[in-house]
């Protein structure tokens, strides 16, 4: 657990905070793939409320509310979820960086349309892999993947 300024933490994901982050991950899908529709995600919503269980969850916490959070499974970033009124604050960021302490490789797929999310990962030195489409949606997805090694080498200017 990460205690900030402003009662603000990062914390493990406990399960009376299963409705929050499953109304975030229900709103932040359908506002974030407007290109896919709503009933996908609507569709999903009971598949995925089991999977969370299964899945390392960081939630960050602000006053008491969950304002994101970032869903892992073995080093794969399964999404990271903000809520609309708080997107590029820094809260995203905050959440990958306290995974990328926890792990040497991060790996994850997003939607070559989600412009906002791809460019957020390539500034945070992911690269993009490879390009498949996604047989649920039709919609072309990038595999990316994050080093430590690598990160850390570009880093150091010696």
């Amino acid at each position: 657990m990460r205690k900030g300024a402003g009662g603000v933490m990062i914390r493990n994901f406990r399960k009376d905070d299963i409705e929050e982050v499953m109304k975030l991950w229900l709103d932040t899908n359908i506002l974030a793939h407007d290109f896919i529709e709503s009933n996908y995600w609507k569709g999903n919503f009971d598949a995925v409320k089991v999977m969370i269980s299964n899945a390392t969850i960081f939630v960050y916490e602000q006053k008491g509310i969950v304002k994101g959070f970032i869903g892992l499974i073995d080093g794969y970033i399964a999404g990271i979820f903000v809520c609309n009124a708080c997107q590029s604050k820094g809260i995203g960021k905050k959440l990958l960086n306290h995974v990328k302490e926890k792990y040497d490789q991060l790996f994850l797929q997003v939607y070559k349309k989600n412009n906002r999310a791809v460019n957020f990962y390539l500034r945070e030195e992911f690269s993009i892999q490879n390009e498949q489409i996604d047989e649920n949606t039709g919609e072309i997805k990038f595999a990316m993947k994050w080093n430590k090694l690598s990160s850390s080498v570009k880093a150091c200017s010696c």
